[in-house]
């Protein structure tokens, strides 16, 4: 039987990825990719006791303000605009309050696997993201590890 899962980002029938050789991507702290349209920030108990402790409050006051449900799952609340909570714009200055203890799912960006799928897929990306195709080359390995740790 056939695999199909190569346009998955997953292994070949040889056993191959089609980023074996790496891709580069550093973060130019745009934004992009932290606001501007819907979406969901998955967020683990552990996450929220990090991110209360960063911000010096309480895991349930942290709940209270920056917290939503999606369906069975917690998210990050947005702004009107859908920004990130934690996404901050002031003029051309763009940055993350909580860049350090940010979420894993932020952390792997742009290593998911919906854009992992294939080199095309990759590049539709880097249209949208100035950090894609370019800065330090990550490994396959690296690649894997955060596709794998990423809730996306």
């Amino acid at each position: 039987m056939r695999r199909i899962w190569s346009v998955f980002g997953l292994p070949s029938d040889n056993g191959e990825k089609w980023y074996r050789a790496g891709l580069h991507f550093e973060c130019h702290q745009c934004g992009g990719c932290c606001g501007g349209f819907p979406g969901y920030v998955w967020l683990s108990s552990e996450e929220m006791v990090a991110i209360a402790e960063y911000l010096k409050t309480t895991p349930e006051s942290f709940q209270a303000e920056y917290v939503r449900k999606a369906g069975r799952r917690i998210t990050l609340i947005e702004k009107p605009n859908y920004d990130c909570a934690f996404l901050e714009r002031q003029g051309e200055k763009i940055s993350c309050r909580i860049y350090p203890v940010r979420p894993r799912q932020c952390r792997t960006w742009p290593f998911w696997r919906p854009n992992l799928a294939s080199p095309e897929t990759w590049n539709d990306r880097a249209r949208r993201c100035p950090g894609i195709n370019r800065g330090r080359l990550h490994t396959a390995e690296e690649i894997d590890q955060a596709r794998n740790g990423s809730p996306c």
